[in-house]
């Protein structure tokens, strides 16, 4: 302990010297070899200072938000483990040396905090720690928090043709955020989230300790699937309950504008969606297409059936008759060949582009999130699209709820959206230069569609999802908020959850070293406000 002593103070030293990037490095790699008797690479190899030249290429290697780009908030180091003492041993450093940790598995995170910080602090990246163990005998698979979704599904689809997993849909996404936040895609009406299907779990906590769900606790376990892992400790790795898909799935989009009747349809799309058979998903994607005069808003009806068409055909003709769904317009597939069209690729091309970290479409966005449990009227549809002709490059998702969602109690997991929600609302603006001109002139339009929504979605509170991460609901102080204040954000994202989440944050990091702009804040944090 005298020589973590020493580095510390070494540490602090040298970061305010000209050379402080390589010697805050070797300091750091000093901490790691005293800390990890397994450690014993060099530190180039696994630790990058601003110096490196590769730290840029690693930064920005999985900030899926370019908007971020420019920011000023860099780490002092970034850390690629490639085993679970060397995260041991960077956690134990970070904290011996007075820095904050951001831990990466994707670098989807919405307003960036997972690689963004206004103190001096290490990005944990977690990109090689990816692997993909799937047991087809118990239909369970382990999959490392480091590994994207694309990964996972490209993996269990190597293994069986019967077996998939209901996750998300963009296939860059990492595992660790992913899961720890709740994580719907088209499978959920039939088999809920992906947090609602894992079984065991392995974390480090505040004190580098390596726990499962039997050393961790239920409370704890409780509290990572949903709960936003990142204010409880590093998750190493997942195990997850596989489910049961069918040979053939059938998958259809139907284009409709507004001049075709989009309009009607989507009103009457909110009465019936989740109501449909549990085996059929219809979300709606709300865009423009055109540009200028040629603008216009056009809504697509975006549909997985697990089934085939002799199936669906009839059902659509008793359930939603109104979309005149044809059997040509549907398409039959595998499982694996629907995850790849969800995500934009072909049926045809191989589900090796599902390995790709690499996202088919990038540029600068904001987005925003609403819970709806009662139907949006007509004339607030038509206050929608004369918005939709105020901005360029827009979206509204709206994902249907019900079948499997309702029958799952809104206190099992964290993620509290259940029974009584119809559907949820992603709102999206994206563009391409990235200057403050530009990004405050479309975030001012997603906050004005935000705002002129408020009277058609929930509220008291106003729902959130937090892997929708939105700061603009509340932040936390660079230091330690009381849970009165994150409440403001807290119970928007988790209801009458958040109070739980804290209570479970006192017991594991009551110092709240796992700490970020929304982050769980401690419950024993409640009475701080109330010193003078």
């Amino acid at each position: 302990m005298e020589l973590i002593a020493l580095l510390a103070s070494l540490f602090l030293v040298s970061v305010s010297l000209p050379t402080s990037s390589s010697t805050s490095g070797q300091i750091f790699s000093q901490c790691m070899t005293v800390q990890s008797s397994n450690y014993t690479r060099t530190s180039d190899q696994t630790i990058y200072t601003s110096n490196s030249s590769s730290y840029s290429s690693i930064l920005q290697s999985s900030q899926q938000n370019p908007r971020w780009l420019n920011s000023t908030s860099k780490p002092l180091l970034i850390v690629t483990p490639l085993k679970e003492s060397e995260i041991q041993a960077a956690l134990l450093c970070s904290r011996n040396l007075g820095l904050q940790v951001r831990v990466r598995s994707g670098g989807h995170d919405y307003e960036g905090l997972s690689y963004l910080c206004k103190t001096p602090f290490v990005i944990i990246d977690l990109i090689n720690l990816r692997s993909v163990k799937v047991n087809v005998a118990d239909q369970t698979a382990w999959v490392q928090s480091g590994a994207t979704l694309g990964e996972l599904y490209y993996s269990i689809a190597k293994k069986s043709g019967s077996l998939g997993f209901p996750a998300g849909l963009c296939p860059t996404v990492g595992i660790g955020g992913h899961f720890s936040g709740g994580g719907f895609g088209t499978l959920m009406r039939k088999h809920g989230l992906a947090a609602d299907n894992v079984v065991d779990a392995r974390l480090i906590d505040v004190n580098g300790r390596i726990l499962d769900r039997r050393t961790m606790g239920e409370d704890l376990f409780w509290a990572i699937r949903g709960g936003g892992g990142s204010s409880f400790g590093i998750i190493l790795s997942w195990k997850i309950k596989l489910v049961q898909v069918p040979k053939i799935v059938t998958v259809f989009t139907v284009h409709k504008t507004l001049a075709e009747g989009a309009s009607k349809l989507v009103h009457r799309w909110q009465y019936i969606a989740d109501k449909f058979h549990e085996d059929l998903f219809i979300r709606i994607i709300i865009e423009n297409v055109g540009s200028g005069k040629e603008k216009k808003v056009q809504v697509s009806f975006n549909s997985l059936f697990l089934g085939g068409i002799d199936r669906l055909v009839p059902l659509m003709d008793q359930s939603f008759p109104e979309l005149g769904l044809q059997a040509k317009d549907c398409i039959e597939m595998s499982w694996i060949q629907s995850v790849q069209y969800f995500a934009g690729f072909q049926k045809d091309q191989s589900p090796e582009v599902l390995l790709s970290r690499d996202p088919l479409w990038k540029s600068n966005f904001k987005a925003k999130s609403d819970y709806v449990k009662q139907p949006i009227p007509e004339v607030a549809l038509n206050g929608i699209w004369e918005r939709f002709q105020q901005d360029q490059t827009v979206f509204m998702i709206m994902d249907p709820y019900g079948g499997r969602m309702n029958e799952i109690l809104d206190f099992e997991i964290p993620f509290p959206h259940r029974k009584g929600n119809l559907f949820n609302i992603q709102y999206i603006v994206k563009w391409d230069v990235n200057s403050v001109e530009e990004t405050n002139k479309h975030i001012h339009w997603i906050r004005m569609l935000y705002r002129f929504m408020s009277p058609y979605v929930s509220r008291s509170p106003r729902g959130a999802y937090i892997n929708y991460k939105d700061l603009d609901l509340g932040s936390n102080k660079q230091d330690n908020t009381s849970y009165l204040e994150a409440s403001a954000w807290g119970t928007k994202y988790f209801k009458g959850n958040f109070k739980r989440l804290a209570q479970v944050k006192s017991k594991v990091d009551p110092d709240n070293f796992f700490r970020n702009e929304q982050s769980i804040p401690p419950l024993s944090a409640l009475f701080r406000i109330t010193e003078v």
